[in-house]
C-alpha cells in the first residue's frame, strides 16, 4: 500500500519538470493523476509512461479560467473527486529592470502564477475531498527578493498570500494549503533563466547559481517531488499555511 493509495491528484504543469517527477512518484505511491498542461504531445507521452489506468490528461492554459473550469470538470467526471490539487504551472517572465520591463509580460507572468493558482482553487476546491491537500509551487523568490525579476518575484510572493487566505478559508473542511519553494532546480526551465541572467553557457551559469546556494548544488525535480508527496499525504495532516522551502539554505 502506497502512501497515496487510491487518492486522486490534479497536477498543473504536469507534463514536465517538477510536475512530471511528482506525477511519477504519486503513481508509484498508489495515486491516480490528472495532468493539465499546454504541451499536448508531452502530456500524451507522460500518460503513456504512467499508464492509462493511472493518468488522465487535459490541455489547458491555467490563466484561462474557462479552460481550467472545463479541465477540472473533466477530471472530476472521470475520477469522481480529487484528494490533492497541485498548482504547479509556471513561466519565468522577462529578466529586465523595472523601468524597462514589458507591461504585457509582467501581466502575463502574474496571470499564470497567481490567477492560475486562483483558478485551480476556485474550480478544484468544490471537487476536493474534506481532509484533502492543496499545494502551490512558488519559489525561493517567493521568500526573498532578487533584482531584474520583478514580475516573477511579485507573482511568487502573490502565491503565498493566496495560499494563506485559502488555508484559513478551507480549514473548517480540514483541507490544508501550503506553498512549495524550490531553489534553483535542474530543469530546462531553470537552465533558460540562468543562461539569460548570466549570459553564460548552461554549465557555467549553473556554477554561478551553485555559488549562491549554501549546500552548493541545484535541487533535483525528484527531491521536490518528495516534498510534494509529503504535503499530499496524510503524514502532513497538521501542516497548513506553511511556506515549505527546499532550496539548500538559499532563503535562510
Amino acid at each position: 500500500m502506497g502512501v497515496l493509495q487510491d487518492k486522486v491528484a490534479l497536477i498543473t504543469g504536469g507534463e514536465s519538470g517538477i510536475g512530471l517527477a511528482s506525477a511519477r512518484l504519486y503513481v508509484a505511491e498508489g495515486a491516480r493523476v490528472h495532468l493539465v498542461g499546454i504541451d499536448e504531445a508531452a502530456l500524451k507521452a507522460a500518460a503513456d509512461e504512467l499508464g492509462a489506468d493511472a493518468a488522465l490528461t487535459s490541455v489547458a492554459d491555467v490563466a484561462d479560467e474557462d479552460a481550467v473550469r472545463d479541465a477540472v470538470r473533466a477530471g472530476a467526471d472521470h475520477y469522481g473527486r480529487y484528494d490533492v490539487l497541485f498548482s504547479n504551472a509556471g513561466i519565468s517572465g522577462a529578466i529586465s529592470k523595472i523601468v524597462d520591463y514589458p507591461a504585457d509580460v509582467f501581466a502575463r507572468t502574474l496571470a499564470v502564477h497567481v490567477q492560475g493558482a486562483f483558478h485551480v482553487l476556485k474550480h478544484g476546491v468544490p471537487h476536493l475531498n474534506d481532509g484533502g491537500s492543496v499545494i502551490i509551487t512558488s519559489s525561493v523568490v517567493g521568500l526573498v527578493g532578487f533584482g531584474d525579476l520583478s514580475a516573477y518575484v511579485a507573482a511568487k510572493h502573490g502565491q503565498v498570500g493566496l495560499m494563506r487566505s485559502a488555508a484559513k478559508e478551507l480549514a473548517e473542511r480540514r483541507i490544508r494549503v501550503n506553498t512549495l519553494h524550490p531553489g534553483p532546480t535542474s530543469t530546462p526551465f531553470q537552465d533558460a533563466i540562468e543562461m539569460t541572467a548570466t549570459g553564460k553557457s548552461q554549465q557555467d551559469a549553473a556554477e554561478v547559481f551553485d555559488g549562491m546556494i549554501p549546500l552548493g548544488r541545484h535541487t533535483t525535480p525528484e527531491e521536490i517531488a518528495q516534498a510534494a508527496l509529503y504535503l499530499a499525504s496524510d503524514a502532513s495532516a497538521m501542516i497548513t499555511s506553511t511556506t515549505f522551502a527546499i532550496d539548500g539554505g538559499m532563503s535562510g
